[in-house]
């Protein structure tokens, strides 16, 4: 990357900080408000509260702050992320690979920016683990193994009317998909 595209990069990641809050992303170089209805908090609560106990034994925190994704026109805030705690603490962003698990939750809006965009992107900038919760679909659908060519393993989609759904290391919990 060139110096003035880096600059340009840079120029529209502190734009969409400093004029949209914690409440925009950016995907691909457009600008996307974010507006959640309380069913899709409803969801990341129930998952929120099942990784908790699991997060608080590795030394890891659990919320929505921003990942920066270097060298390309993205800024995301995903519904959910578990991060090391020392990570966290100083930081204003994270980039993909230093969390352990990225969750987002779909609504009518986001949803082929969920399965696809976000999906690739958090495989090429090394997300060990990306649960797809898909409201639309009603299914769930974990990525992990993440490449420059996208996720190797992938585990589902499950219908999460109750499907239980392990995760790997290192959380070895399985979640209960019944609340969401």
């Amino acid at each position: 990357m060139n110096i003035k595209a880096a600059g340009a990069e840079y120029a529209l990641k502190y734009a969409v900080q400093r004029d949209h809050g914690d409440r925009a992303q950016l995907i691909e170089g457009v600008i996307v408000p974010e507006s959640r209805p309380w069913s899709h908090e409803a969801a990341a609560h129930s998952l929120r509260t099942q990784l908790s106990t699991r997060a608080a034994e590795l030394g890891c925190v659990i919320g929505s702050g921003n990942l920066d994704l270097s060298g390309s026109p993205n800024w995301y805030v995903p519904d959910l992320a578990v991060v090391p705690a020392a990570a966290a603490k100083n930081a204003d962003a994270l980039l993909p690979d230093q969390t352990l698990l990225i969750v987002e939750v779909t609504s009518e809006s986001s949803a082929e920016t969920d399965r696809q965009v976000k999906r690739r992107r958090y495989a090429e900038y090394g997300a060990p683990l990306y649960l797809l919760v898909d409201r639309q679909q009603r299914a769930l659908t974990l990525f992990a193994a993440p490449g420059r060519l996208g996720y190797t393993r992938i585990t589902g989609p499950l219908p999460y009317a109750g499907t239980p759904l392990p995760l790997p290391a290192p959380f070895d919990l399985t979640l209960d998909t019944s609340g969401l």
